[in-house]
């Protein structure tokens, strides 16, 4: 049975507790004695359990592995909905936009807010992604209703 959102989420904030989280070029760093991650190569490890290469050097490719990971998108939207800010836009034909939801969390735990000095700390990243978490498991427990389902 596949993980649920909040599930992937829980991992994502022990992890990040753990191992720290890495704000750098790329997606992912070797430091000391462990592999830190940004947060969305977090999401794509605890969806689909592994560090893919590219991670450490190719940006686009890790972008697009992260994509088709139907279980990293869903706790990154998750992460994304629970922000202040709305995402970006990215075109992906003409007149067709879409949020770029991975760039929206990517960005918020690595940089400062406007007005602000410094990114998020760690604690406040975790904080963020646990109330993710425990939005989605309500949601989980208690789908909405459409019409088709009420009747």
């Amino acid at each position: 049975m596949p993980e649920t959102t909040g599930h992937v989420l829980n991992e994502m904030a022990f992890r990040i507790h753990q191992n720290g989280l890495h704000t750098g070029g790329q997606f992912a760093q070797i430091a000391a004695h462990s592999v830190r991650l940004d947060i969305c190569a977090i999401a794509y490890l605890k969806a689909e359990g592994n560090i893919p290469v590219e991670f450490f050097s190719d940006e686009v490719a890790s972008i697009r592995l992260i994509e088709c990971s139907a279980g990293a998108m869903q706790a990154i939207r998750a992460i994304s909905d629970s922000l202040d800010t709305e995402p970006c836009t990215t075109e992906i034909a003409p007149g067709v936009d879409i949020p770029d939801y991975i760039e929206h969390v990517s960005n918020w735990a690595a940089t400062p807010a406007v007005g602000e000095t410094t990114p998020p700390t760690v604690s406040e990243v975790i904080g963020r992604i646990l109330r993710a978490a425990r939005t989605a498991d309500q949601v989980a427990a208690f789908p909405r209703q459409t019409d088709r389902s009420a009747a």
